[in-house]
């Protein structure tokens, strides 16, 4: 699995719904109990997505670390490559 997830400051969230709302994958809602998004379904996340946080105003969106995603990827495939290979 790729580790891959949205987090969001609850500091800085105003609770806009501008995530919510331009995710298309449900990964955020809106916290009923003081208005401010949350990541609820995070395996939602789309690998390598972050077109969410262009949409937070105040930016309380964050991800990991985008090349050492795309570098994890390559070794991830790297070595399903190899294992192919060994067996096939």
């Amino acid at each position: 699995m790729i580790p891959w997830a949205p987090s969001i400051d609850p500091e800085t969230c105003i609770g806009c719904g501008d995530c919510v709302s331009e995710c298309p994958n449900g990964v955020f809602i809106l916290d009923e109990t003081d208005g401010k998004a949350r990541v609820a379904v995070p395996d939602n996340c789309v690998v390598l997505c972050d077109k969410c946080a262009g949409f937070c105003a105040v930016d309380s969106i964050t991800f990991p670390d985008k090349e050492q995603t795309k570098a994890l990827i390559q070794r991830l495939i790297r070595e399903r490559h190899s294992r192919e290979a060994a067996h096939g």
